[in-house]
């Protein structure tokens, strides 16, 4: 007998588990992800961009280092769409233009 109230008592207690699991999901109890639209966008004045020499807008950097057709949207740090703006791993927390470009460019493989 006393095995079957063990067994009993586990399954009440990851019943419990379970719902209380599907409550926090509902209620919004795990971490929420950041979109593209939340983040703030960087700016070209701020360090880390000043220091890669990033540009809003490609077409207008002077670097050496540019190739034509080069921007944020086909670089393996960003991870937005191909307009607008979106995430990069060398900004965290802030959006860069799918059209800019830094001297860290570097083209998504594949």
């Amino acid at each position: 007998m006393s095995n079957e109230k063990n067994i009993e008592s586990r399954r009440r207690f990851l019943k419990m588990a379970a719902g209380t699991t599907a409550a926090a999901v509902l209620v919004g109890g795990l971490p929420r992800f950041a979109r593209a639209d939340d983040l703030p966008p960087v700016s070209e004045s701020d360090p880390t961009a000043s220091a890669l020499g990033y540009v809003e807008d490609a077409s207008t950097t002077k670097n050496a280092k540019y190739k034509a057709g080069d921007d944020c949207a086909n670089c393996q740090f960003y991870t937005g769409g191909a307009t607008g703006r979106g995430p990069c791993q060398l900004f965290p927390g802030k959006s860069v233009n799918a059209k800019g470009w830094c001297v860290s460019h570097t083209p998504k493989a594949g």
